[in-house]
C-alpha cells in the first residue's frame, strides 16, 4: 500500500523548483535530497528530490530532471507517495483511513469526513456537514476523542459554535453597510 506525503503545486522561480502542500508529519526527514517519491498520474521512475528548503512556511521541492520553470509547471498537481513499509508511525491515521467516515456527536450523524489538512501546528479534519458545506475541525483529542476507522466513524466533543466557524452570520454584510 502506498501513503500520499505531498501534493505539488505550482512553480517557484526559473530553475524548476515546485511548492509543495505537505502531507507528512516530518516533511524534514521526508524531503531530503535522493529521497524516491512514486508518482500520481505516474511518471516513468517516480521523482527523486534534488532539493529541498524553506520559503517562509512553504516548502519548495526541486527534482532531478526537472530543470527549469516549464518542466516545474508539468508538475503542478502531482501526487508523492511512499510505500507504507517506510512509515512507521502507529500512532495516527492516513487520509485515506478517515475518508468517508461518519462524523458523530453523541449519537448523532452530522456530516462525513472529506479530507485531511496536514499543518505545522496541528491537523484539521475536513467535514461535510449535514447541508453539505465545508467545516474545519481540530483533529485533536479534546475535540475527537474516538476514531473507529472499522466500525466507520469518528466521534466530536466540539466546543459550542464550532460547526457555524466557517459560516457567515446572517445580516452581517447588511449591517456592515448601515454603518
Amino acid at each position: 500500500m502506498q501513503v500520499q506525503v505531498a501534493r505539488l503545486g505550482k512553480p517557484h522561480g526559473i530553475r524548476g523548483e515546485v511548492t509543495a502542500q505537505v502531507l507528512t508529519d516530518d516533511p524534514d526527514a521526508r524531503f531530503v535530497a535522493g529521497a524516491e517519491f512514486a508518482t500520481r498520474p505516474a511518471r516513468a521512475g517516480g521523482l527523486v528530490v534534488r532539493s529541498a528548503r524553506w520559503n517562509k512556511d512553504i516548502l519548495l521541492l526541486g527534482f532531478e530532471g526537472v530543470l527549469t520553470r516549464n518542466d516545474a509547471e508539468l508538475l503542478r498537481g502531482t501526487t508523492l507517495f511512499i510505500d507504507a513499509e517506510e512509515d512507521t508511525d502507529d500512532d495516527g491515521w492516513y487520509e485515506h483511513d478517515l475518508l468517508g467516515l461518519e462524523v458523530r456527536v453523541g449519537s448523532e450523524t452530522v456530516g462525513k469526513v472529506t479530507g485531511l489538512r496536514t499543518l505545522p501546528v496541528q491537523d484539521l479534519l475536513i467535514v461535510e456537514d449535514a447541508n453539505g458545506e465545508e467545516v474545519l475541525v481540530p483533529f485533536v483529542e479534546e475535540i475527537v476523542p474516538e476514531v473507529d476507522t472499522e466500525a466507520g466513524y469518528v466521534r466530536l466533543t466540539p466546543p459550542p459554535g464550532l460547526f457555524e466557524l466557517n459560516r457567515g452570520e446572517p445580516g452581517a454584510d447588511a449591517a456592515e453597510g448601515e454603518r
